[in-house]
């Protein structure tokens, strides 16, 4: 049983770890602001701070940074959990490497919105700004102006700035979206048995 834990927590463990790295060299080597491209006008870094969720999402004032850290302590330790079940469990593989995805990327955001702040001596505990900086503008224009709302107002795709802890969140998500049937199919086969047996009965 043990091996079984092995795989999700060292690719957790890895994730969390790149995710430190970048991090700590974006900050030690770059300033708030500034780009490193590397595909152009397409894809660069560029170093930002945000006091919220993914993708620069926040809630405003120390109160809600204080919410927003506390609520991401609970959601990784009940994600930690859940990790713990599926591999007792013998759930899928594809699944629990997914959930692994997303505790890593939970994880490496909390030690930035935990300790960033002491360790880089700008605000106490709990209250320190996640890192981010990669950014891939890949398609730019301005709406048509016929069209309701946004008529004639610029757009960019893909907008937002993210790091690496928000990049295996996403893929880790998206993946049991796209193959939750997969992931599932022995509970949707338990499913559909029991609901034959009550029919039959």
């Amino acid at each position: 049983m043990k091996a079984a834990y092995t795989k999700p927590f060292l690719t957790a463990t890895f994730i969390i770890l790149a995710d430190q790295i970048i991090k700590t060299w974006v900050r030690n080597h770059m300033y708030l602001g500034e780009q490193i491209r590397f595909l152009g006008s397409k894809g660069m870094l560029l170093y930002t701070e945000n006091n919220g969720m993914a993708f620069g999402w926040e809630l405003g004032g120390e109160g809600g940074k204080l919410l927003l850290t506390l609520f991401r302590i609970v959601a990784v330790v009940g994600i930690g959990y859940g990790l713990v079940y599926l591999i007792q469990h013998k759930y899928h593989r594809g699944l629990i490497l997914n959930v692994a995805l997303i505790f890593a990327g939970a994880m490496g955001n909390i030690i930035d919105s935990a300790f960033y702040g002491l360790i880089y001596n700008y605000a106490p505990v709990f209250q320190g700004r996640v890192v981010d900086m990669f950014y891939f503008p890949l398609i730019s224009g301005t709406f048509p102006k016929w069209l309701p709302v946004w008529g004639g107002e610029p757009f960019e795709f893909f907008r937002p700035i993210f790091n690496l802890a928000d990049a295996a969140i996403s893929v880790g998500v998206i993946m049991i979206l796209i193959y939750q049937k997969r992931y599932f199919k022995s509970e949707i086969n338990e499913v559909s048995n029991l609901h034959s047996e009550v029919v039959e009965e």
